[in-house]
């Protein structure tokens, strides 16, 4: 019985812990199906996490807290965009620093705010968004898988990655193309972030997202940048987190062992530390193993000139 409740938890707790890394991977799909390397997820996750708990916490509205989230990526994207876009920066540069802008002016602003360590007050059970955000993740998928399966939009985000040239012959705007698909990656990435925060936490905490942004792009990479399969790994994902989770602190009994190695330990406790590194360890297995095979669009990183 002890492990049919176990199980249940494992699986209740991956539904939760998929949800911001399904929000943040199909984010950064819009993105790079259109050209754009997407490696700032982080940063905007970061910001919506903080974002939406802020809001929140000042409105008692957990759903313009969490509409809110979204915004705050969307804003951290339009700055990438700015660089990357328009100013034809470095795109994995420019990402990375627009992360370490998020990591280091949030943490500020929180103290300016709440006059803490960098965190958000708690938020009470009754202004917490705990079904919602779960539930749009699952949904995003579906419209997700729509949007470029049968709409012409998704089907010019797919050109302006793979064919910009074609696609700006037809008559539509690569840099506009590449503008909605940056922008609706942030508001879906920090629509993860804000499910972090408000739906799978009570406020918000100093780098809090703890590499999901990452885990997110990673996931879309193994998913081979397809929204179903991106939506699988992102699964997956959350599995190793919330079996990390679940299984910190758990005895282990004698009898699972077969090994007479083992025979002499009766009972050992799993470290926290090492269940807690189980995910980030499989990612790098999983991703080193699907890295080579996946392929990327074929115009993902080359900056759109018009006039070439």
């Amino acid at each position: 019985m002890e492990w049919i409740n176990l199980l249940s938890s494992i699986f209740g707790a991956t539904i939760r812990m998929s949800a911001p890394l399904i929000f943040a991977a199909l984010g950064g799909l819009f993105s790079e199906r259109s050209g754009i390397i997407n490696i700032a997820l982080e940063g905007k996750m970061l910001a919506g996490a903080f974002t939406a708990a802020t809001v929140t916490t000042l409105t008692h509205s957990p759903f313009l807290g969490f509409l809110c989230g979204g915004l705050a990526g969307m804003v951290m994207s339009a700055i990438y965009g700015l660089f990357v876009i328009n100013f034809k920066s470095n795109q994995i540069v420019t990402g990375t620093a627009i992360t370490i802008l998020a990591a280091g002016s949030v943490p500020f602003i929180a103290q300016l705010l709440f006059l803490n360590t960098g965190s958000t007050p708690e938020i009470p059970m009754d202004n917490r968004f705990i079904h919602g955000p779960i539930i749009a993740a699952w949904v995003i998928i579906g419209l997700t898988w729509v949007w470029f399966k049968y709409t012409p939009y998704g089907m010019w985000h797919k050109f302006a990655g793979e064919h910009p040239d074609a696609l700006q012959t037809s008559g539509i705007d690569v840099i506009r193309t590449r503008w909605s698909g940056i922008l609706l990656s942030g508001f879906l990435a920090g629509l993860g972030g804000a499910t972090l925060s408000i739906c799978l936490s009570s406020s918000y905490t100093r780098n809090m997202t703890a590499g999901r942004g990452y885990m997110a792009l990673a996931a879309l990479i193994v998913g081979g940048w397809k929204p179903l399969a991106a939506a699988f790994a992102c699964l997956a994902f959350g599995f190793f987190d919330a079996l990390g989770i679940t299984l910190q602190g758990i005895q282990i009994p004698k009898s699972i062992f077969e090994f007479q190695i083992l025979n002499h330990i009766w009972n050992f406790v799993v470290s926290p530390q090492f269940i807690q590194i189980i995910p980030y360890i499989l990612t790098i297995v999983i991703v080193a193993g699907f890295v080579g095979k996946s392929r990327p669009p074929k115009a993902l990183g080359q900056p759109y000139l018009r006039n070439r």
